[in-house]
């Protein structure tokens, strides 16, 4: 860790060059020389200013059932980081999957599997939203991880911090890349409607002053996750959080940040002393499941707890996993003035159907 943070250092000469290329551009937007392009529905935007694990898949999971609940019929447009495949893809109807998950990347997959609405994947979300308005007929589209895509014209911007890095990260990540782990700098906010600081299963801090001097303008709302219970990966069955007290289980993660999945399973009472981490979008293999093999029955374990992005991707080697019990923790995000935030959603859609 002391590496990292010394590499951190001398890559501090970049900085400025990477902040003068991302101020230009967004000064090109903001000024009109670099056009948005609207569609005929409207559009949310979730998105960041920082690098993996802020929650933007939950937040996407979120924002898509209220939709869907209120009657606005959204659909999902991602990227889908982390697929083999490049261009358009038609995700899901919103019934069926349409592709395989190694096509389109495990957070669509798994967005898809919460919401049951219809989704695709493109890198130039322009492109990608005219070409999914005449596979699915949504009424409206959610983008995930959109806020530096700006090409496309969004209705409401809305922009997730995870409160451990505002408040706990060692302050050099606080600064753009290369160094720190931001895409943009904190005056970018300026764009977002809706700021979101996700405390995941922490309790909620207090920013410094220098933060809150940041955040002195944004449109704040306070967001944390709570467990619902276990869900099996090869039957789907629902279990409660009670089933697993007690059992001793290998906990396997494939996460931008583990922190917050490990913190969850420990406040439900889960020892997450024998794990495997892997790197973010593992691609998981023969090689990572006897790994998972070997670990569970050295150790004696119960069971396997993992993520639902991580399932996402492990459901397909059920055969290889028929003698094992494995779960996937589930989760929801919710929101401190929640009522409040759902209204300010439905109004600025409303707002943009009418004009």
């Amino acid at each position: 860790m002391k590496l990292l943070d010394a590499l951190r250092v001398v890559l501090i000469v970049f900085v400025p060059f990477y902040l003068l290329a991302v101020n230009i551009r967004n000064f090109l937007f903001d000024k009109g020389l670099l056009k948005q392009t609207p569609v005929n529905v409207p559009v949310i935007s979730v998105g960041n200013l920082t690098v993996g694990g802020s929650g933007k898949t939950p937040l996407t999971i979120y924002i898509s059932n209220l939709l869907k609940s209120s009657g606005f019929n959204p659909g999902i447009l991602s990227r889908g980081y982390g697929r083999r495949t490049k261009g358009y893809i038609y995700v899901s109807d919103g019934t069926n999957f349409l592709r395989e998950v190694e096509d389109c990347g495990d957070e669509i997959y798994q967005t898809v599997q919460e919401c049951s609405v219809p989704a695709a994947v493109c890198e130039k979300r322009v492109e990608g939203a005219i070409k999914f308005l005449e596979d699915s007929k949504v009424s409206s589209i959610v983008l995930d991880d959109a806020f530096q895509h700006r090409w496309l014209k969004r209705n409401l911007d809305i922009l997730i911090f995870p409160q451990r890095f505002l408040v706990e990260e060692n302050p050099l990540r606080r600064l753009v890349l290369p160094t720190g782990n931001m895409r943009e700098g904190f005056k970018s906010m300026k764009r977002a409607d809706i700021v979101i600081i996700n405390r995941k299963f922490s309790e909620k801090k207090e920013l410094t002053a220098q933060l809150c001097s940041k955040f002195v303008n944004a449109n704040i709302f306070y967001s944390y996750y709570e467990v619902m219970g276990f869900i099996d990966i090869k039957t789907d069955e629902y279990y409660q959080i009670s089933d697993f007290y007690g059992q001793k289980s290998i906990v396997v993660s494939g996460i931008a940040n583990p922190h917050s999945f490990l913190k969850g399973l420990q406040d439900v009472k889960i020892d997450t002393s024998a794990k495997i981490i892997f790197i973010d979008h593992k691609n998981y293999t023969i090689k990572e499941v006897e790994q998972i093999r070997k670990l569970f029955y050295e150790t004696n374990a119960n069971s396997v707890i993992t993520t639902h992005k991580d399932a996402v991707k492990l459901a397909r080697f059920s055969k290889q996993l028929d003698d094992i019990d494995i779960y996937y923790l589930k989760i929801r995000m919710r929101f401190e003035k929640e009522d409040e935030f759902n209204n300010l959603i439905l109004s600025s859609l409303l707002e943009a159907k009418i004009n």
